[in-house]
C-alpha cells in the first residue's frame, strides 16, 4: 500500500508542475507585446528628403519602401535621359522596448545620385550613375521620445537618418 501512495502521489506532483507550466505558458503567450511608435527621417546634405512612421510590436518587422524618380540632362544638347528610379527600402524592427530605452534593428537600401553632374573633354553631360548604399544597425538604443543621429554616408552626397522612438498603447499596433 506504501508503494500505491508514493505512485498516487508522483501522479499528482507531475499533474500539478503540468498544470502549472501550461499556466504560464498560457499567460505568456496572453500578453500583449509591447507595441513601438517610430519615426525616421532622411536627412541628405543636411536636408530633410524622405520620412518613415509605424507602430510596430517588439519581435515584428516593419518594411516599407519609397520610390523618387528622377531624369537626368545629358549630351551636348541636355537632352533628357531615361528615367531612374530612386528606391530606399526600410526595415525597422523593435527588439527591446522600455520606459528607459527602446531598442530598433534598421536595415536599409538606397540607390543614391551625386547631385553635380560629370563632363566629358569636349563639355557634353555624362549619364550620371546611381549607386547602391546598404546599411543595418543590428541595435539603435534611444531614448524613448528623443531623436538620435545615425549617420549612413559621410559625403556625396553626405546621407543620415534621424530617428525616435516611444512606446505605444497595446490597440495602437498597425
Amino acid at each position: 500500500m506504501h508503494i500505491r501512495q508514493r505512485i498516487a502521489f508522483f501522479q499528482h506532483a507531475v499533474l500539478g508542475w503540468a498544470c502549472l507550466a501550461v499556466s504560464h505558458g498560457v499567460f505568456a503567450q496572453g500578453t500583449a507585446p509591447q507595441p513601438v511608435n517610430w519615426e525616421l527621417q532622411v536627412i541628405r546634405d543636411g536636408q530633410q528628403i524622405d520620412s518613415f512612421s509605424a507602430t510596430t510590436n517588439v519581435g515584428q518587422a516593419k518594411t516599407d519602401r519609397h520610390h523618387h524618380v528622377v531624369q537626368n540632362q545629358v549630351g551636348c544638347a541636355d537632352k533628357p535621359a531615361a528615367d531612374i528610379d530612386l528606391q530606399r527600402t526600410l526595415t525597422i524592427s523593435p527588439t527591446h522596448a522600455s520606459a528607459n530605452d527602446i531598442t530598433l534593428a534598421i536595415d536599409a537600401q538606397e540607390m543614391l545620385q551625386d547631385d553635380a553632374s560629370r563632363t566629358s573633354a569636349s563639355g557634353c553631360k555624362i549619364p550620371l550613375t546611381p549607386r547602391q548604399v546598404s546599411a543595418s544597425h543590428p541595435g539603435l538604443v534611444l531614448k524613448p521620445g528623443e531623436w538620435s543621429q545615425w549617420q549612413i554616408v559621410d559625403s556625396n552626397p553626405s546621407l543620415a537618418y534621424k530617428v525616435r522612438a516611444s512606446l505605444a498603447t497595446p490597440a495602437a499596433t498597425q
